[in-house]
């Protein structure tokens, strides 16, 4: 069988489950993986999440609740996701895809173990809210003001 632009792993049916949030994608070798519109997301092979070294890469938080608006071809090798938070500039190759579905939990596991190291948190309405103050300011109990 060719492979299509260097890929070794080609999807036999790709699935979006919009309810589900996630991406059913199975594979010529029998391997089949259900990933995460979060996953996703985060591991967005784009400049944007990637940049353009290992030093570069930006930590996303805030994305529990993203979904999948739709999917659309790239040549016969990859996959352009639209994401509900309209980010849509990832190319997901074959292989890019299949090393996700594998290694998912590990991935999952350190983007969580970054976000508390940073101080964020996978849920939108955690992601900005900062530090707790406490005393006075803005709805820290005090009398202070807010600017």
């Amino acid at each position: 069988m060719t492979q299509a632009y260097g890929n070794q792993h080609n999807p036999t049916e790709i699935k979006v489950k919009k309810a589900e949030k996630r991406l059913d994608i199975s594979f010529d070798d029998g391997q089949s993986f259900a990933i995460a519109a979060e996953l996703l997301r985060v591991e967005s092979p784009s400049a944007e999440v990637q940049g353009h070294s290992p030093d570069e890469k930006k930590l996303v938080a805030g994305r529990s609740h993203v979904g999948i608006i739709g999917v659309e071809a790239v040549g016969n090798y990859a996959i352009k996701i639209v994401f509900d938070d309209l980010h849509d500039s990832g190319i997901y190759t074959w292989d890019y895809l299949y090393q996700l579905g594998q290694n998912q939990d590990s991935l999952l596991a350190a983007y969580v173990a970054a976000l508390d190291e940073a101080g964020l948190s996978r849920h939108p309405n955690a992601t900005n809210a900062g530090p707790v103050k406490s005393g006075g300011g803005c709805g820290g109990g005090g009398k202070g003001g807010c600017g």
